[in-house]
């Protein structure tokens, strides 16, 4: 392809949280022009409930793109405003609004998104987290033809991510970010001398489901295997975070790994002991290492940390259960 074939898109980008931020960022380094980013409006966050921008509008408004934070995407009004703007593209990532078909069939390149796993698997809100909680060793981005479906377009193009044993959300979140934003300057590239949409794929039969992560999930009572109390634990890390109870207090289980096996009787969530590896816990066919904690009121800490607070706090000798 040479450059006389190549065009500049006008791109209206929809986004909002930091998952899109650095696609957003990719978008605005090749050289297209990005006509408007829409983004949710702002939400109050955190325990003061403070109302703050998503993290797509302040990159966005940082590097004066114009920002729009529309309730709805199905009024008049709005549509005929993107209609206006001309997009030759829409580019979608983690937006969080079903987009309705006048906005589909708006662009000559129609509407294209980067989804957080290799699709079919993982279609929906949470294929993050989805990915880590099933124990999953393998995912990826995936650039998609937008239908009126969820997630259910057209395949273009994806690139796989390795997920390790004891990767994080957190973690396979930021890999995933890096791996959408070289999607995305493939499809780019692919886009520019494209007078239509770019080919694709059906999708194959095989779906899966990644439905919102409630925070209810997160309660761990160790009475399954140290494996999947593992992937339950760092697929909600380092949100919502998994949690469990200590003496009628809540403890955030914020990181982890697999333990060794163990005979003898002892009941799911005794602590059995600690060290500089971490605070050692029994489940159903063995134990947990818990590496990372964080107490009701209280900071971080390693698991021999918090273990030590328990021993000053009762005596060494005590038989200290977390039960979910």
């Amino acid at each position: 392809m040479t450059d006389k074939n190549k065009r500049m898109l006008r791109v209206i980008f929809m986004g909002t949280p930091d998952f899109a931020v650095s696609a957003l960022r990719t978008l605005a380094e090749s050289g297209n022009e990005i006509v408007c980013v829409l983004t949710q409006p702002d939400r109050p966050k955190g325990r003061g409930y403070e109302t703050l921008p998503s993290p797509v509008r302040v990159c966005a408004e940082s590097a004066g793109i114009p920002v729009c934070t529309p309730q709805t995407l199905k009024d008049a009004e709005t549509q005929d405003f993107l209609r206006s703007l001309s997009p030759d593209l829409i580019l979608v990532a983690a937006y969080g609004k079903i987009l309705p078909s006048e906005i589909l069939t708006m662009p000559r390149l129609g509407c294209v998104n980067l989804h957080a796993s290799l699709l079919p698997a993982w279609r929906g809100a949470a294929p993050i987290q989805r990915a880590v909680m099933n124990g999953d060793r393998t995912g990826g981005v995936t650039v998609m033809q937008m239908d009126e479906g969820l997630d259910t377009g057209n395949i273009i193009l994806q690139k796989s991510v390795p997920i390790g044993p004891d990767t994080t959300a957190g973690e396979y979140h930021d890999a995933l970010a890096e791996a959408a934003s070289e999607a995305l300057r493939e499809y780019l590239v692919l886009a520019a001398s494209s007078d239509g949409p770019v080919p694709s794929s059906k999708q194959p039969e095989d779906a899966t489901y990644a439905s919102k992560i409630e925070k209810e999930e997160g309660r761990v009572d160790f009475t399954g295997s140290a494996a999947r109390t593992h992937d339950r634990i760092r697929g909600m890390s380092p949100f919502p975070g998994a949690f469990t109870f200590l003496d009628g207090k809540r403890v955030k289980l914020l990181g982890s790994r697999i333990g060794r096996s163990i005979e003898g009787e002892h009941v799911p969530g005794e602590i059995l002991g600690s060290g500089k590896d971490g605070l050692e816990v029994m489940c159903a066919d063995g134990s947990l290492i818990l590496t990372c904690l964080q107490p009701e009121g209280k900071g971080k800490m390693s698991g021999q940390s918090f273990a030590n607070g328990i021993r000053s706090g009762s005596g060494k000798d005590i038989l200290h259960v977390f039960r979910g």
